[in-house]
């Protein structure tokens, strides 16, 4: 049997093995790896985060694997990112300052504020939530959501986002009554805010329709 090779991105900032896992539960091969060449010959990648957006810029950079993601990205090779992997691949972020992002998606990422004056808000939002889905499309995001259904609930844990109304937004998620993106995308990139790879049987669905 063969199975889907996926190229997970290595850059010291991610939950590399939790993602590799997944990828393996649903029947693929994941490669891990910090080698542009190596990841070159994956037909799909994945870019996981945990951590700073700062932090996870710089280690990108410093491999040059920002430059990697882009030129992958213009060729149309088909990207996941997770939680931090997608909020990189926005424009830039406002977490201790402005940090440019890939600029593969439109968008910045800013941290959830309250949604009135005066509301206490607990951050990081860490829990399970719904998705809300625009009228955004594409064959990648079709893909991957098909036969998933409308009730299901995905795994976050963050307390930046990008803003519910940018004109990358696939679904918006909300938070304490606080819309933001939970998936952005275009013709093949797709950014998740949510833990796939910890959202149970429907986050393996989604990996296992990205894979396919």
């Amino acid at each position: 049997m063969t199975t889907a090779r996926v190229g997970i991105i290595d850059y010291g900032a991610g939950n590399l093995r939790s993602v590799a896992n997944a990828i393996a539960a649903v029947g693929g091969f994941a490669t891990i790896s910090s080698d542009r060449k190596e990841l070159a010959n994956c037909p799909r990648l994945i870019l996981p985060g945990v951590g700073a957006f700062g932090h996870g810029m710089k280690a990108l950079a410093e491999s040059e694997l920002d430059k990697f993601l882009v030129e992958a990205s213009t060729s149309g090779t088909e990207i996941l990112g997770i939680c931090l992997g997608m909020q990189m691949l926005a424009g830039s972020s406002s977490e201790f300052g402005h940090t440019d992002g890939l600029k593969i998606l439109p968008g910045s990422v800013a941290q959830l504020k309250p949604a009135e004056k005066g509301q206490k808000l607990r951050l990081p939002n860490v829990g399970w939530l719904g998705l809300s889905f625009s009228s955004l499309s594409s064959p990648l995001s079709e893909r991957v959501f098909a036969g998933v259904s409308s009730t299901s609930r995905f795994y976050f844990i963050h307390s930046f986002a990008v803003a519910a109304d940018n004109p990358a937004t696939l679904t918006t998620s909300e938070y304490c009554e606080i819309s933001f993106a939970s998936t952005i995308a275009n013709d093949n990139v797709l950014g998740m805010q949510f833990h796939p790879e910890k959202s149970g049987p429907a986050g393996l669905a989604l990996l296992k329709n990205f894979i396919s």
